[in-house]
């Protein structure tokens, strides 16, 4: 059965300040090269290509005050927050071409005031080897794409837990995070403190990737917004070695595509991040090309024509 999706609009966030390694900038291209926009067009997205944001350039320095490169990454996510927020108010779905993960607080946080704006309720799915709600506390890289949903929910520094000037964006029962399989010692406390939402990797051995799904999806209705913010190393590094943060034991490609597939069977997804590919660490873009393939699924790829 064909589907009609909204018209999409990527944007490219080249930029790696947030991470621990180098070379996420050049994951936007990387997925262009990949076909990611000729891919949507071939299945009927109407897709228009916004370009590269354009911010600081990483200085590469070591934190201070616990958090490295703070400014430069309040800059980058204010960036993505205004371009975020401008397609949606134009009726286009924004996908958000990272870039680290410290990005997924600007485009949550113009997705959540959307959703505020319009009377909408707000789902994040968070395809991740990291639960990212660290804080400088208990982190000693300084790191801040091990940081966004933290700050997103109020905790971290107030240039980016009111990135756009009013409270935290969202409260942690939004979020449901799938794939988890790497928390620091400090962020388990602060994960189990919060509530925090999260299928990991054990969770979804015990009772499968279907059950899990289910269970992250339960509760939505025509009344929500679902956003996906997929950080690639959410995958096995077997399939997907261009991150810079690979953690063994990920979910397969076929339970990848099962995922993306249960989520483009709600029909509600209408705003998407793909960030932390780097394609230095990647073999002849295989990681980006797999992206594609699962985005494709996203916006209704599957096997045999369903309902």
């Amino acid at each position: 059965m064909s589907r009609q999706y909204p018209s999409v609009s990527l944007i490219g966030a080249p930029t790696d300040i947030g991470a621990g390694h180098q070379g996420a900038r050049l994951g936007p291209e990387a997925l262009r090269i990949a076909g990611l926009g000729e891919a949507l067009v071939a299945r009927g997205v109407d897709v228009v290509d916004r370009g590269n944001l354009d911010g600081p350039r990483n200085p590469w320095q070591p934190p201070v005050d616990g958090y490295r490169h703070l400014n430069e990454v309040a800059t980058w996510n204010r960036l993505v927050m205004d371009a975020v927020r401008a397609e949606l108010r134009d009726g286009r779905m924004p996908i958000l071409l990272g870039g680290d993960h410290c990005l997924g607080l600007g485009s949550i946080t113009a997705v959540a005031r959307h959703c505020r704006e319009t009377g909408k309720k707000l789902r994040v799915i968070w395809l991740d080897a990291h639960a990212d709600f660290n804080t400088s506390n208990v982190t000693p890289s300084g790191n801040i794409h091990g940081m966004p949903v933290a700050c997103l929910c109020g905790i971290g520094p107030r240039t980016l837990t009111h990135l756009d000037g009013e409270g935290p964006a969202i409260t942690p029962d939004v979020i449901r995070q799938i794939g988890i399989r790497s928390v620091d010692q400090g962020e388990k406390r602060l994960v189990k403190e919060h509530g925090l939402d999260i299928y990991d990797m054990r969770y979804i051995d015990e009772v499968g990737m279907k059950r899990a799904m289910a269970e992250a999806l339960d509760g939505l209705d025509a009344d929500t917004h679902l956003h996906v913010s997929f950080d690639v190393d959410f995958l096995d590094p077997s399939i997907a070695p261009g991150v810079g943060t690979t953690v063994p034991g990920g979910p397969n490609y076929r339970e990848a595509q099962l995922v993306m597939e249960m989520i483009a069977d709600t029909g509600l997804m209408a705003s998407l991040d793909i960030v932390e590919l780097n394609p230095l660490l990647d073999k002849r873009n295989r990681t980006g090309k797999l992206a594609v393939d699962l985005v494709e699924s996203l916006f209704g790829k599957s096997t045999l024509m369903r309902d």
